[in-house]
C-alpha cells in the first residue's frame, strides 16, 4: 500500500496536467513563435552545456577517483556543491563571478567581453548546475571497474592517454552515457540560475522552462502545453538512462 501512494504522488499529478491540456489545440500552441524559440533555445543550450560538462566533468572524476591528496574531501563537497543549493543562489553566485561588476566579469567588460544576461550565460548557467551529475556518475563507474585492466594494459607498455582512451572510457562508458543523458535533462530542466544569471530574453535567454513560467499567467493552456513537452522529453531521457543501466 504504501508503494501503491508512493505512485499515486508522482503520477497522478501528470496525470491531472495532462488531463488539463486542450489536446486539439496542442500543434497550435505549440508552434508558436515564443515556444519554437524557447524550445530551440532549450535543445541548444542543454546540448552545449552537456558538451561543457563533458570535457570538464571527465577529468575531475578521474582525478575523483584515481588520485589520492589532501583537501579531496573538500573536492567533491565543492563539486557536489550545486546539487543541494537552490538554483537562485548559484545564479547569484554565478553573477557575482561573471557580472559586469563581478571579480572576473569587471575584467572581462574591459576587454570587451558580456557574458551575463547572454546566450553564453545560459550554458554557464546549466553547466553549473548539471555537471555534478556527471561527476557522481562517472566517478562511480571509475570506482567500480577498478584499476586492474589499466594496470595489465600501462604492463604492456601502453602509454597513460591510450590507456585512457582504450580501457578506461569504454569500460565507463555505460556510467559516461548516463552521466552526460542526466546533465543534459538537469539543463533543459534549470530555472532558477538561468533566470537570475542570464535573464529572460525571448531568443537569447528565454528557455523553455521561463516561457512555460511567463506563459503560466497570461496563457495558461499554453502554458501546460509546454509543460506536458517538458515531460516527455524527462520521461524520454529517463527512460534512456534506466535502459542503459539494465543493459
Amino acid at each position: 500500500m504504501p508503494a501503491v501512494l508512493g505512485i499515486v504522488v508522482v503520477v497522478l499529478p501528470v496525470v491531472g496536467m495532462a488531463a488539463r491540456v486542450g489536446w486539439a489545440d496542442l500543434p497550435a500552441l505549440l508552434s508558436s513563435p515564443a515556444a519554437l524559440d524557447a524550445l530551440r533555445l532549450s535543445l541548444l543550450t542543454s546540448s552545449a552545456s552537456t558538451l561543457a560538462c563533458i570535457v570538464l566533468g571527465v577529468p575531475l572524476a578521474l582525478v575523483l577517483a584515481r588520485t589520492r591528496f589532501p583537501g579531496q574531501g573538500l573536492l567533491r563537497a565543492l563539486v557536489l556543491l550545486p546539487l543541494v543549493l537552490p538554483p537562485v543562489v548559484g545564479g547569484l553566485a554565478l553573477l557575482a563571478t561573471f557580472g559586469r561588476t563581478g571579480l572576473l566579469g569587471a575584467h572581462l567588460e574591459a576587454l570587451g567581453v558580456r557574458i551575463a544576461f547572454s546566450t553564453v550565460a545560459v550554458v554557464l548557467a546549466q553547466t553549473f548546475v548539471a555537471l555534478p551529475f556527471l561527476v557522481v556518475g562517472l566517478e562511480g563507474a571509475l570506482r567500480t571497474a577498478g584499476r586492474d585492466h589499466e594496470a595489465v594494459a600501462a604492463t604492456l607498455g601502453a602509454s597513460p592517454t591510450h590507456v585512457l582512451a582504450r580501457v578506461t572510457l569504454p569500460l565507463t562508458l555505460p556510467g559516461l552515457v548516463s552521466g552526460a543523458v542526466l546533465a543534459f535533462a538537469r539543463s533543459l530542466g534549470e530555472f532558477g540560475a538561468t533566470l537570475t544569471f542570464a535573464g529572460s530574453l525571448q531568443g537569447r535567454t528565454r528557455t523553455l522552462p521561463l516561457e512555460i513560467y511567463l506563459a503560466r499567467e497570461a496563457d495558461p493552456d499554453a502554458a501546460l502545453a509546454l509543460a506536458l513537452l517538458l515531460v516527455v522529453v524527462a520521461l524520454v531521457v529517463v527512460g534512456a538512462v534506466h535502459g542503459r543501466s539494465r543493459s
